[in-house]
């Protein structure tokens, strides 16, 4: 090996921890923070046996003890275009990577709400 490339070698194994955490984690969500900010998803999701329209008739999912998750995966999802619902993609990407997880937190600890008799 040339002195070169021993300079090279070197120089990525100090460079690759700082570059890997300059990434950061995933901001943790905050359920009383999401609680403020719910405003735009119990329109639809808030609404029992609520059925939408648009772009096609389906049953609006609940998001009332839903897995943080998946929740998370799905809001970056529908920002990112991976999931397509028009409504959705428009109001995911209004929301930070911290909205995002704060919304996550608040519905995966809020109770499941099933259907009574």
């Amino acid at each position: 090996m040339t002195p070169a490339m021993y300079f090279s070698l070197g120089a990525a194994a100090l460079l690759f921890p700082m570059l890997a955490s300059a990434q950061g984690s995933p901001p943790a969500g905050d359920a009383a923070a999401g609680s403020q900010k719910i405003q735009m998803c119990i329109g639809c999701h808030g609404i029992p046996g609520w059925r939408t329209a648009f772009p096609e008739v389906y049953k609006v999912p609940k998001l009332g003890g839903q897995h943080e998750a998946y929740i998370v995966k799905a809001l970056q999802e529908y920002r990112s275009g991976a999931r397509s619902h028009p409504s959705m993609r428009a109001i995911a990407t209004s929301l930070s990577d911290k909205d995002i997880a704060d919304l996550a937190a608040y519905y995966a600890g809020a109770a499941p709400k099933t259907a009574s008799k």
